[in-house]
């Protein structure tokens, strides 16, 4: 997935750095993260118009960001979208040749580089992305500590070591909802702007919904966007309620990777978390397309972990209930085991298993 022949150009080692969400309420969102989902404050930072505190769980830093004045950007993002992800921001070695590179080729410059001291980034700069969803590019030293947004002061280490039994690696991938229209210049700005590349394509129809998608990756291989528009040819569905309720483009999801996504769905179920629920139907279903020994079978079942497979192996996801007072942002958690797509397979199979609970046929399927 990686691609060493654009090794030298300024935009190939481009990286997720951390995630900023612009939230209501900065303890209540603090909580669910630190109680729910294991993480740990890592930074504080702040002016006259924001609050901020910056959260770890394994290389996932999240920053969320509560605006205390109209005068900053995070105040008109909640009236109008609610929580949600407002910077995805990109590392890496040289911010200013990145920057070049990416202007040159149609990026849209948000802020000229600036250089900070201190043991934050040593410069930053920010484009935009989509919708109202920017990256900031940082550049920081090899021996810089946590991750965190300039200005942010490193927090002390807690008495007690955060939990490791959830298990959360990285961010997997970012999954984006676009307007109707929208997805074909969406991909074309990420592949010219940002040196991404178009890895994966597929059209989803879901009985009478259907959605176009479009995977998009960095040249490193580490930063990866799944975009998808409603087709406006079908009924309205899902993609079509996000952008309603969101008002425009934006976050959908944030996939965080796991070695054990069955322990660490039981360890965020025991914490508090609750997941989408699987018909059982699915798992009557689910030996017929994936070979699987009858103890993982088991174990997908008892916690609700879906799975799916390509060339290249399989992989295991399950989706977090959105807790989001609009019903837009939600959390996945996936294992891969060599598979490199991203499970649309079991969006049909889903379907198929709620079709045959709905209509008495499950016992027919066994």
């Amino acid at each position: 997935m990686r691609n060493s022949s654009k090794a030298a150009e300024p935009l190939a080692d481009l990286a997720i750095d951390y995630i900023e969400m612009y939230v209501e309420n900065l303890e209540s969102a603090a909580f669910q993260w630190v109680d729910r989902y294991a993480f740990t404050v890592v930074g504080t930072g702040g002016s006259a118009d924001h609050r901020s505190l910056a959260l770890g769980h394994g290389e996932i830093t999240l920053v969320l960001t509560e605006a205390t004045s109209d005068h900053h950007p995070a105040s008109a993002y909640v009236v109008a979208h609610g929580d949600g992800v407002a910077d995805i921001a990109l590392r890496t070695a040289d911010v200013a040749a990145a920057l070049d590179a990416a202007v040159a080729n149609g990026a849209r410059v948000d802020r000229q580089p600036t250089q900070h001291s201190g043991d934050g980034p040593a410069v930053t700069a920010t484009v935009q992305g989509f919708g109202d969803v920017v990256h900031t590019l940082v550049q920081r030293a090899p021996d810089a500590g946590p991750r965190l947004p300039a200005g942010f002061v490193p927090a002390l280490r807690p008495a007690s070591p955060p939990s490791t039994e959830v298990g959360l690696l990285d961010i997997d991938h970012i999954a984006v909802c676009l307007g109707t229209g929208d997805l074909g210049p969406a991909v074309a700005y990420y592949q010219q702007a940002l040196g991404f590349r178009d890895i994966f394509s597929e059209h989803i129809v879901v009985g009478a919904q259907a959605m176009h998608s479009k995977v998009v990756q960095s040249p490193s291989g580490t930063v990866t966007f799944t975009l998808i528009e409603p087709d406006d040819t079908a009924l309205p569905g899902q993609i079509d309620e996000f952008l309603k309720s969101h008002q425009g483009a934006g976050v959908q999801h944030l996939a965080f990777s796991s070695q054990d996504a069955v322990r660490s769905v039981r360890t965020l179920a025991g914490r508090g978390v609750t997941f989408l629920t699987t018909p059982d139907t699915y798992y009557d279903l689910l030996g017929e397309r994936i070979d699987l020994s009858p103890r993982r079978l088991g174990d997908l079942r008892a916690t609700g972990v879906l799975a799916d497979e390509d060339h290249n192996g399989q992989l295991f996801q399950i989706f977090a209930a959105s807790t989001h007072p609009r019903h837009t942002l939600f959390f996945e958690v996936i294992e891969r085991q060599g598979a490199q797509t991203f499970g649309s397979a079991n969006i049909k199979a889903l379907y198929e298993a709620v079709e045959l609970e709905r209509t008495g046929q499950r016992d027919h399927r066994r």
